[in-house]
């Protein structure tokens, strides 16, 4: 059990816990990014669900398993946010190298770029969507997706290298798409209504799942409606919650999950994740800077930028809002845009060190995030949603005497 998630001593207690029936219906894996929370909670689903005894061997055959190794489960939801493109493009390099060398991990690299896709895809369940406006479009997006992906999927053989390369770059693109101009950064209410009824509805066999990510980006409503069904569960669904923000959790969800907490792994067994998954050997930094590394714009042309808007600010300055947004290649893929508001909330922290700084700074934050919702919740353009932004803080700055620092 637990096999594909390495340095966490939650998979040792959560095998314990399996193994002895003592596993509740509802559980919160929670710790930093990149530490294994979703590998996790997929391989739990589909221990929990394997059809022989003992449960959980990794090389299990049964079809409940190799179901669930495929992400192609109908037992299994997965909701929530997530940033999917980057994966998927480092998935795609890992898998067409291998192809071009004839390596032994061929078929692991293969599965990689395969669920790596529909760990995007998942999220656009027709159940969860039910009634959604946009169903159509997403409809004939997830189509197109899964056309291209059945040219790579097993038990096929893969086709030629020129082809798999072109194939992996159109799926790329139509994830990005399907992720930017679909995917909430917020679970709405209908879906987690739309879960409640699947969840009430019994399965022939097995056990259901659903895993909810970044559950700590949920809006009150819909923590509340979430809070509903936890109070009375199904006997035979799992919920399991993940989060990097345990502390923003509502109490009363708190205490009606088991929380497995999840460590950040050191830079060296990071970089072993890298290897292990990835096949990089050359790469020196963590898990996150090396999927930044698949970027269509680098991580310091983006904070060349953000320094040049922020420093702008802070000098009283109007600057070119049409050349930033072009150099960052107009914030396509949208983590671009969490890259660079983050770097600006980092430019801020020198002055969050007194009581009057702290309070300049938080209403700096909130202007932050109102900038980011105009943009991927309202489909401002990135150009009209920064000018605004640079207006606000404009004042704010004039509020309070000049507050921001120009950083060299």
């Amino acid at each position: 059990m637990f096999e594909n998630l390495v340095n966490q001593e939650a998979g040792k207690q959560l095998v314990s816990d399996i193994k002895h029936n003592r596993l509740p219906g509802a559980l919160l894996y929670s710790g930093p990014e990149a530490s294994g929370k979703l590998t996790a909670a997929l391989e739990t689903a589909r221990i929990l669900s394997c059809h022989e005894k003992p449960q959980g061997n990794w090389l299990c055959e049964c079809p409940s398993c190799l179901q669930h190794k495929a992400l192609v489960c109908s037992n299994l939801l997965l909701m929530g946010p997530r940033d999917c493109s980057l994966e998927i493009s480092a998935a795609a390099k890992t898998f067409t190298d291998a192809h071009f060398i004839n390596a032994k991990y061929i078929d692991a690299a293969r599965y990689l770029f395969l669920r790596s896709v529909r760990k995007l895809t998942m999220r656009f369940n027709g159940i969860l969507w039910e009634g959604e406006s946009n169903l159509n479009k997403i409809g004939s997006l997830i189509e197109e997706i899964n056309e291209n992906l059945e040219q790579l999927d097993f038990p096929r053989q893969i086709p030629e290298i020129s082809e798999v390369k072109k194939i992996c770059e159109d799926i790329s693109k139509l994830c990005t798409k399907l992720e930017d101009d679909f995917l909430y950064d917020s679970i709405p209410i209908s879906q987690v209504r739309n879960m409640e009824a699947w969840a009430h509805i019994k399965t022939e066999e097995g056990r259901k799942t659903v895993i909810i990510e970044n559950a700590d980006r949920m809006q009150t409503s819909v923590r509340n409606a979430l809070l509903k069904i936890l109070e009375e569960p199904p006997e035979d669904v799992v919920f399991i919650l993940l989060t990097s923000k345990r502390n923003a959790i509502m109490q009363t969800i708190l205490s009606r999950v088991r929380t497995y907490n999840f460590t950040e792994r050191t830079l060296e067994q990071q970089q072993s994740v890298i290897q292990r998954v990835f096949h990089n050997m050359d790469f020196s930094g963590n898990i996150n800077n090396y999927l930044l590394t698949y970027l269509p714009v680098s991580p310091n042309e983006i904070k060349a930028q953000a320094k040049i808007f922020y420093n702008s600010v802070a000098n009283r300055q109007i600057c070119n809002m049409e050349e930033i947004v072009k150099k960052c290649e107009k914030f396509n893929p949208r983590v671009e845009l969490r890259l660079f508001l983050s770097y600006i909330a980092a430019f801020m922290k020198p002055i969050s060190n007194t009581q009057r700084g702290a309070e300049v700074a938080a209403k700096a934050m909130e202007l932050l995030r109102n900038c980011s919702d105009n943009i991927t919740l309202y489909n401002q353009s990135p150009v009209s949603a920064l000018e605004i932004l640079l207006r606000d803080m404009f004042a704010l700055n004039n509020s309070f005497g000049g507050a921001f620092c120009a950083v060299m």
